[in-house]
């Protein structure tokens, strides 16, 4: 092991020696030993600044990255004094990111970015740009707001005013979909109600546990107020006589309370079913309709649904939005985002997560849905809106508007922990390529513990590398499995080993010419109270700023060493 300079003098040893220069002739009596845990800990003194660990030689390009928050590197206290000394360059945890600039009314404010590169580019260390097309960290109250129904005010005699509804007659399913066990399909033309036009024909195959495993959601806005009155009408039929109850939902799956309008009975044979019901505060706050279909195992057919609203006012008009028309408002809104945060960057920003954390965890090789999920207040799923191709939009757009050469990465997490997660996203990365848009590099996010899998990590390392790309560890921590009152030395022996084994088997399995670099997620141990991993000694250094065991075995797997 290379150690790069002299050993620190404990702080004790420097008081002795000050005692003793201060004496007469006369001897002490007694003798000051460091304490175990401080003389155990020595060794760390033997240690450079990170960033010296990097083998220049063969990785010239090499980025040694720290997560940073910007308004503590700006202060330029210790957080900057440590980042710029031991770091390459930097991703800011928030402040860069669509909520973070975007208000509410839908302008950019886009200072504080410039007050980050212009303190970078004095400090001379470069910034990877994070992240420009996520689900979370979202100003989603000015998004939604774009794609909201138009309400028109109305002052004539009380109406039913349309809230949503749906025929059939076109492939649009922007205001209905089904669970995995309800499968949907059309019927021909001429099956429809009265023998006119087209229906959708539901197949529950078997009978379910219970009825509600397998649905199917009619979705509209604005939610319901309690007071309101509302009426649904469908026509409907089944292969064999079936009843079937409804559900109030929030979001689709996201259960509310478990009587609506009652339930719709289907015969053989065409019917219309119409209720009006008060909204209660148990309903309050409802979007979806839920019909619950696993009771019985047959076909069902719906055709002409309604649901009307009794609009005492009169004459006002509430009109949704079409899938096309809001595909094309968010469109607008992620060229309009990302076209502005290049502008004011570009010049000193030249690698950018372009779109962080696609792949969905349950189905590693789809990409995620907010559909059938209650959403937080900063989510908004791009992909809802603009389909798989968000991504190739995404891409498209930070080649547009950024340079020419810039590095553009997609980051993921549990790539490590879930190998199909990570074959998903090689795989979606060639789709986005498919389209024409190129992509040069992955992310692995490893947020990761000491008892986490090293062979997956090795695996995840390979199948990574065969991709060709650029490959990036983009937000390495390594948590203990306890909080930092509880662990134990041992706890930080461990810690220590890993963070050398994923450095080091980075080094080794990721070929020179693809090694982007590694950032370090969080360099101090976090906070009680952070909003990340909080109260876990995660990093390098302790909330004090005192080297860990983990910076040894950093520095070590960074240099190749076993």
């Amino acid at each position: 092991m290379k150690r790069k300079y002299l050993r620190k003098l404990w702080p004790g040893a420097i008081a002795l020696f000050v005692l003793a220069a201060c004496a007469d002739d006369s001897r002490l009596d007694f003798v000051a030993e460091k304490p175990e845990s401080i003389a155990e800990l020595e060794y760390l003194d033997d240690y450079d600044v990170l960033k010296t660990y990097v083998n220049r030689s063969t990785d010239p390009d090499f980025k040694l990255g720290a997560g940073v928050s910007v308004s503590d590197f700006t202060k330029k206290g210790l957080a900057y004094s440590l980042v710029v000394s031991n770091f390459d360059e930097m991703t800011a945890g928030w402040e860069m990111k669509h909520g973070g600039v975007v208000q509410t009314d839908g302008s950019l404010d886009l200072s504080q970015t410039e007050s980050f590169i212009a303190a970078a580019r004095e400090a001379g260390i470069t910034i990877y740009g994070h992240t420009l097309c996520w689900h979370a960290n979202q100003s989603a109250s000015w998004l939604n707001s774009t794609i909201a129904p138009t309400v028109v005010p109305g002052n004539g005699e009380p109406t039913w005013d349309l809230v949503t509804g749906a025929d059939f007659e076109t492939d649009d399913a922007s205001n209905y979909q089904s669970n995995s066990n309800a499968l949907m399909s059309f019927t021909a033309d001429g099956e429809g109600a009265d023998g006119e036009g087209r229906a959708l024909k539901i197949i529950n195959e078997e009978v379910r546990e219970n009825d509600w495993n397998s649905q199917f959601f009619v979705t509209f806005s604005p939610a319901m107020e309690a007071g309101e009155t509302y009426e649904l009408s469908l026509d409907v039929r089944a292969d064999v006589a079936a009843s079937f109850s409804t559900q109030a939902h929030g979001e689709p799956g996201s259960y509310i309370y478990w009587d609506f309008f009652g339930s719709v009975s289907a015969t053989t044979e065409w019917t219309t079913f119409t209720k009006q019901i008060t909204v209660s505060d148990d309903l309050a706050g409802t979007k979806t309709i839920a019909f619950n279909l696993g009771n019985t195992a047959t076909a069902y057919y719906l055709d002409n649904i309604r649901l009307s609203w009794y609009n005492e006012s009169g004459g006002s008009q509430t009109i949704e939005k079409t899938a096309e028309e809001k595909r094309e408002i968010i469109a607008g809104e992620m060229e309009r985002w990302i076209s502005g945060m290049l502008e004011v960057s570009k010049d000193y920003i030249k690698a950018w997560d372009v779109v962080n954390e696609p792949m969905d965890d349950g189905n590693p090789y789809e990409i995620k849905t907010g559909a059938g999920k209650t959403l937080a207040g900063d989510e908004f799923y791009w992909q809802d809106y603009l389909g798989k191709d968000y991504a190739v939009t995404a891409f498209s757009l930070a080649r547009q508007y950024g340079n020419s050469d810039d590095l553009l990465f997609i980051n993921d997490y549990n790539l490590e922990y879930d190998l199909d997660k990570c074959r998903g996203l090689i795989a979606y990365v060639e789709y986005i390529e498919s389209k024409g848009v190129r992509v040069d590099g992955i992310g692995t996010q490893m947020h990761i513990s000491t008892d986490s899998d090293k062979e997956q990590i090795a695996r995840m390392f390979e199948l990574l590398a065969e991709t060709g790309k650029q490959i990036k560890i983009s937000e390495l921590d390594i948590g203990v499995g306890v909080t930092t009152d509880q662990a134990t030395d041992e706890d930080y022996k461990a810690q220590s080993e890993m963070y050398q084994y994923v450095a080091g088997k980075y080094v080794e399995i990721i070929p020179a010419a693809q090694r982007y670099g590694i950032t370090v997620w969080s360099p101090n141990d976090s906070p009680a109270g952070s909003s990340w991993r909080a109260g876990e000694p995660v990093g390098l250094w302790t909330e004090g700023y005192s080297r860990k065991r983990a910076y040894a075995g950093f520095a070590d797997g960074l240099a190749g060493e076993e």
